[in-house]
């Protein structure tokens, strides 16, 4: 009955954590065990009772007002000085905008949301078909929570019991850049078959005031991760400071944000962060019972039993989370399998430093699947070109991404390698 609850409400569309708490308030009410319903409310404010959970509302709230400062034009006036010219240029522009947009916001959907809007129009006029279009800008949105700084490195941080952020971070960079890599591959054979002839290139300022620009919204990244590293601050406090920094550009140095602005993005960022963490809190709720009933325990030993050795353990996993991936937000499912797989991995001698970023890396891809896929959606609203043809369109991005998935799989040393160079 609990999970026939469940499922009901996630195909009536309630979001994801009142379906979860709806679910465990029903077990925990009508079950024989001696469980008492005022233990959902304690759980969840215990998950939520935590100092490093404040990185998110700021890092969000940092993404907010830097966008409204009109970086995004930019940014892209800069990735066109570097990658414009080349063979379908504008897509290459488009991928490589997101690589640098990915040290802003760390999250997909505000890059999806910022960049399409500039993108799959501009891609249109040049003769891309507006699907291709919207599904590359999807696909390439999936860097933005790989690359530092990122929030779900920082859920997945407090999820994990002494995983360092630093690591995280250092981690996602190669494995991000990869993925830009490849993504920028399949673009200049694809765009041939798109049939694209005029110059993709986009006009603008000339090629040193689009460098000089580009200087302002590179240093933020540099400066939060770079003092994280150095050990100045932590990631709390980082993401404080980015919301200064983003403040003080926006306010004083490009004079783009109006005082008179600054509720309506701090309410943005409050309303996208609440998202976040009442997930957590649920999930938070939903651990608990699952460890009480030491589910995770009996889970680990059957695993440790029946797989056999890390292959098939890493295989196994990257199929379990693009499966999920289909189906549940991921920090959501981030929140219910890491606590039980993340042991798992331990016992068999995988770094956890590369599980981490592994986990990361398949949830991400399932923002870009149907049909639960959000950047998939996103893009859609400002594409309106129908779910199934974006959908087919996406499905070579899709290879593209399970590809580079496999490599930093079965090559571990692709995602450890700087993260160990900088003594983590």
């Amino acid at each position: 009955m609990v999970y026939l609850i469940l499922i009901v409400a996630l195909v009536l569309g309630v979001p994801i954590a009142f379906s979860i708490l709806a679910a465990l308030s029903y077990f925990m009410a009508a079950g024989d065990a001696p469980y008492n319903i005022r233990i959902v409310a304690t759980e969840m404010f215990k998950g939520l009772n935590s100092y490093p959970l404040l990185a998110i509302p700021l890092f969000v709230l940092a993404g907010e007002l830097m966008n409204a400062s009109g970086i995004t034009n930019r940014i892209i006036a800069f990735a066109n000085v570097l990658v414009g010219g080349f063979w379908a240029g504008l897509a290459h522009v488009n991928i490589w905008a997101s690589v640098i947009f990915a040290g802003l916001s760390g999250s997909a959907v505000a890059d999806t949301s910022a960049l399409g809007r500039v993108f799959i129009p501009e891609m249109e006029k040049h003769g891309y078909d507006r699907s291709f279009a919207a599904a590359l800008t999807a696909a390439s949105s999936v860097i933005g929570p790989i690359i530092p700084p990122s929030i779900p490195v920082i859920i997945y941080a407090l999820i994990v019991s002494g995983a360092s952020v630093p690591a995280l971070f250092m981690a996602g960079v190669v494995p991000g850049l990869l993925l830009a890599v490849f993504l920028s591959v399949y673009v200049a054979f694809a765009v041939k078959v798109e049939g694209v002839t005029a110059d993709p290139e986009l006009s603008g300022p000339s090629r040193r005031e689009a460098l000089i620009g580009g200087i302002i919204p590179l240093l933020m990244p540099v400066f939060v991760v770079g003092s994280i590293l150095l050990g100045v601050v932590t990631p709390t406090e980082a993401a404080s400071f980015a919301v200064g920094y983003a403040l003080l550009v926006g306010l004083f140095l490009y004079r783009s944000i109006a005082l008179s602005a600054l509720p309506r993005l701090f309410a943005g960022a409050m309303r996208d962060s609440a998202v976040i963490l009442v997930i957590i809190a649920a999930v938070a709720a939903a651990n608990w019972l699952l460890t009480y009933n030491r589910i995770p325990n009996m889970l680990t030993d059957w695993v440790l039993a029946n797989v056999d050795g890390k292959t098939a353990f890493l295989l196994a996993v990257m199929l379990l989370f693009l499966f999920v991936g289909l189906f549940l937000e991921g920090i959501a499912a981030m929140l219910v399998l890491v606590p039980i797989l993340h042991p798992i991995a331990v016992s068999l001698g995988i770094d956890p430093t590369h599980f981490g970023i592994i986990v990361i890396f398949n949830l991400m891809i399932g923002l870009i699947t149907p049909p639960l896929g959000l950047c998939l959606f996103v893009a859609e609203g400002i594409a309106n070109v129908g779910i199934a043809r974006l959908t087919r369109s996406i499905l070579p991005f899709f290879v593209v991404e399970v590809l580079v998935l496999l490599i930093i799989t079965f090559l571990p040393d692709i995602v450890t390698f700087l993260p160990r160079l900088l003594g983590y």
